[in-house]
Protein backbone atom coordinates (compact mmCIF):
# COMPACT_ATOMS: atom_id res chain seq x y z
CA UNK A 1 0.00 0.00 0.00
CA UNK A 2 1.20 3.65 -0.91
CA UNK A 3 1.38 5.65 1.49
CA UNK A 4 3.22 8.93 1.40
CA UNK A 5 4.78 10.18 4.30
CA UNK A 6 4.84 13.62 3.62
CA UNK A 7 0.97 13.76 3.71
CA UNK A 8 -1.40 13.78 6.39
CA UNK A 9 -4.50 11.73 6.90
CA UNK A 10 -8.16 10.89 7.80
CA UNK A 11 -9.38 8.05 9.19
CA UNK A 12 -12.13 8.50 6.83
CA UNK A 13 -9.36 7.61 3.82
CA UNK A 14 -8.56 11.18 2.35
CA UNK A 15 -4.95 12.42 2.43
CA UNK A 16 -3.86 16.13 2.62
CA UNK A 17 -0.93 18.22 1.71
CA UNK A 18 -0.06 21.50 3.11
CA UNK A 19 0.74 23.92 0.36
CA UNK A 20 3.12 27.19 0.55
CA UNK A 21 0.46 29.68 0.25
CA UNK A 22 -1.21 27.74 3.69
CA UNK A 23 -4.25 26.08 1.38
CA UNK A 24 -4.73 22.17 1.87
CA UNK A 25 -5.15 19.88 -1.04
CA UNK A 26 -7.47 17.03 -0.99
CA UNK A 27 -7.70 13.72 -2.30
CA UNK A 28 -8.65 10.29 -1.37
CA UNK A 29 -5.96 7.72 -0.44
CA UNK A 30 -4.66 4.71 -2.38
CA UNK A 31 -6.13 2.13 -0.22
CA UNK A 32 -9.66 4.00 -0.64
CA UNK A 33 -8.80 3.98 -4.65
CA UNK A 34 -8.25 0.45 -4.57
CA UNK A 35 -12.07 -0.77 -2.44
CA UNK A 36 -13.71 1.75 -4.75
CA UNK A 37 -13.20 0.23 -7.75
CA UNK A 38 -12.59 1.51 -11.47
CA UNK A 39 -14.43 5.38 -10.91
CA UNK A 40 -16.89 6.45 -12.89
CA UNK A 41 -18.06 9.58 -11.64
CA UNK A 42 -16.94 12.62 -9.28
CA UNK A 43 -19.35 15.56 -8.16
CA UNK A 44 -16.98 17.91 -6.69
CA UNK A 45 -17.79 20.70 -4.26
CA UNK A 46 -18.80 24.49 -5.23
CA UNK A 47 -15.87 26.82 -5.17
CA UNK A 48 -16.30 29.60 -2.00
CA UNK A 49 -18.71 26.36 -0.67
CA UNK A 50 -18.02 26.47 3.62
CA UNK A 51 -17.14 22.98 4.44
CA UNK A 52 -16.73 21.36 8.04
CA UNK A 53 -14.18 18.90 9.39
CA UNK A 54 -15.60 15.28 8.65
CA UNK A 55 -18.60 16.17 7.20
CA UNK A 56 -19.66 14.97 3.51
CA UNK A 57 -17.94 17.09 0.93
CA UNK A 58 -18.30 15.18 -2.11
CA UNK A 59 -19.37 11.84 -3.50
CA UNK A 60 -17.34 9.41 -6.02
CA UNK A 61 -19.26 6.92 -8.02
CA UNK A 62 -17.92 3.57 -8.95
CA UNK A 63 -18.82 0.73 -10.76
CA UNK A 64 -19.37 -1.02 -7.62
CA UNK A 65 -20.92 2.04 -5.50
CA UNK A 66 -21.20 5.75 -4.87
CA UNK A 67 -19.05 7.14 -1.25
CA UNK A 68 -18.92 10.41 0.31
CA UNK A 69 -15.48 12.18 0.62
CA UNK A 70 -15.37 14.11 3.93
CA UNK A 71 -13.18 17.69 4.58
CA UNK A 72 -10.69 16.25 6.71
CA UNK A 73 -10.60 20.20 8.10
CA UNK A 74 -13.14 23.22 8.31
CA UNK A 75 -12.47 25.57 6.19
CA UNK A 76 -13.64 27.05 2.48
CA UNK A 77 -13.41 24.96 -0.69
CA UNK A 78 -10.30 27.18 -3.21
CA UNK A 79 -10.74 24.69 -5.78
CA UNK A 80 -11.32 21.64 -7.64
CA UNK A 81 -9.83 19.54 -9.98
CA UNK A 82 -11.59 19.77 -13.27
CA UNK A 83 -10.21 17.34 -14.88
CA UNK A 84 -11.65 15.09 -12.64
CA UNK A 85 -15.19 16.14 -14.64
CA UNK A 86 -14.21 13.83 -17.82
CA UNK A 87 -11.45 11.76 -16.17
CA UNK A 88 -12.69 10.34 -12.94
CA UNK A 89 -10.48 7.54 -13.49
CA UNK A 90 -7.14 9.83 -12.89
CA UNK A 91 -8.12 8.47 -9.10
CA UNK A 92 -7.57 5.14 -10.10
CA UNK A 93 -4.36 5.73 -11.97
CA UNK A 94 -2.51 7.71 -9.15
CA UNK A 95 -4.50 8.80 -6.37
CA UNK A 96 -2.17 10.75 -5.15
CA UNK A 97 -1.39 13.01 -7.81
CA UNK A 98 -5.73 13.58 -8.73
CA UNK A 99 -6.24 15.57 -6.32
CA UNK A 100 -10.50 16.41 -5.75
CA UNK A 101 -10.02 20.07 -3.87
CA UNK A 102 -8.24 22.61 -1.76
CA UNK A 103 -9.55 23.89 1.07
CA UNK A 104 -8.36 27.23 2.81
CA UNK A 105 -8.93 25.88 6.31
CA UNK A 106 -10.03 28.15 9.12
CA UNK A 107 -7.38 27.47 11.32
CA UNK A 108 -3.62 26.70 9.96
CA UNK A 109 -2.51 24.39 13.27
CA UNK A 110 -5.66 22.20 11.71
CA UNK A 111 -3.59 20.17 9.15
CA UNK A 112 -1.10 18.96 12.36
CA UNK A 113 -4.17 17.47 13.90
CA UNK A 114 -4.57 15.11 11.15
CA UNK A 115 -3.01 11.08 11.22
CA UNK A 116 0.36 10.74 10.10
CA UNK A 117 1.32 7.76 7.36
CA UNK A 118 2.10 5.55 10.16
CA UNK A 119 -1.14 5.83 12.35
CA UNK A 120 -3.47 5.72 9.08
CA UNK A 121 -1.69 2.55 8.46
CA UNK A 122 -2.75 1.54 11.74
CA UNK A 123 -6.39 2.16 11.59
CA UNK A 124 -6.61 0.09 8.79
CA UNK A 125 -4.38 -2.92 9.91
CA UNK A 126 -7.14 -2.43 12.55
CA UNK A 127 -10.69 -1.90 11.05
Amino acid sequence: MNLPTELKYAATHEWARLETDGRLTIGITDYAQDLLGDLVFAQLPAVGQKVVANAPVCVLESVKTASDVHAPVSGIIAAINVALQDEPELVNQDSYAAWLFRIAPDHADDFSSLLDAAQYKATIDAG
